[in-house]
């Protein structure tokens, strides 16, 4: 009898941020993770670990078939006790050869532990979507980005970004805003693929995220006053409740890879097919 997917979600999240996002949206990092992969992994295991709170999580590495890092304000460049313990455990993961995926901070986390850099973006936040993001050669044929159009938009709230991509790494994904939007990193005996942008997150939470942002983006000019952002919020809610709605699709000016629930989390349905399934099945689990 095959058992089920076991999955470890590694949230770095601090515990205050996550009080806030549960707060706004009812669900810390983690917990959007393990709902939308329940989507695409149905009767799969979840277990949600922070290394900056405990030591280990619950249970041994080897136990698992796949580890997600998570979102969060987490800022890898500073040295501090949540950043080394988030990076030595990505270390932890490569040396213990398991299939990982990650978004935004979790690109982050598995960029250091690898050995490249993370910097403030010098151009700014995107905040709502990363637009025209570009397949590179490799992108086109490597199978996270399967699906994926010549050009595409994605959730994404980030002022970091990868300053420099480690040995042993491919730049899958770039737009005007970030270089690296999407990239494979192999280090020790692991592969891990990771997105600057958001594949896990519903595009209520998405609203909820810009309404946090909304003094930055009336500062920055993006917006003229909180009325502009919580219109713009509004309309990524509309979108979420009703993915047909052509109308709020023209205001935003997105197409089906944000609109379409499936289109939107591509790389992670990529990622438990394409990464984690044949590893699982060399290990003789699956």
């Amino acid at each position: 009898m095959t058992r089920p997917l076991n999955l470890l979600i590694v949230e770095s999240e601090p515990e205050e941020a996550r009080d806030a996002r549960r707060g706004a949206t009812g669900r810390s990092s983690g917990e959007t993770y393990v709902e939308t992969l329940k989507g695409l992994a149905p009767g799969a295991r979840f277990a949600i670990h922070r290394p900056q709170e405990a030591g280990r999580p619950p249970e041994a590495l080897d136990a698992y078939d796949g580890v997600f890092l998570t979102g969060s304000p987490l800022h890898v460049y500073h040295d501090n006790h949540a950043v080394r313990a988030n990076v030595d455990f990505m270390r932890a993961v490569f040396d213990a050869g398991l299939p990982s995926f990650g978004s935004c901070a979790g690109l982050h986390i598995a960029v250091a532990a690898a050995g490249g850099t993370v910097r403030r973006n010098p151009d700014g936040h995107e905040v709502g979507l990363a637009r025209r993001i570009v397949p590179t050669r490799e992108g086109t044929r490597h199978p996270m980005l399967d699906g994926r159009p010549a050009a595409y938009d994605a959730p994404a709230v980030h002022g970091d970004e990868v300053e420099m991509l480690p040995e042993n790494a491919t730049l899958l994904a770039g737009n005007a805003a970030s270089p690296v939007q999407a990239a494979e990193i192999r280090c020790g005996a692991g592969t891990f693929w990771g997105v600057q942008y958001h594949p896990e997150l519903p595009l209520d939470q998405l609203a909820q995220a810009i309404r946090r942002q909304a003094d930055g983006l009336v500062e920055r000019g993006l917006a003229r006053d909180e009325a502009d952002v919580e219109a713009q919020a509004a309309l990524f809610e509309a979108l979420g409740r009703e993915p047909d709605r052509l109308d709020v699709a023209w205001r935003l000016g997105v197409d089906r890879e944000v609109a379409e629930e499936g289109r939107r989390t591509a790389e992670l349905g990529n990622a438990l097919r394409h990464l984690i399934a044949p590893e699982r099945a060399r290990r003789g689990r699956g």
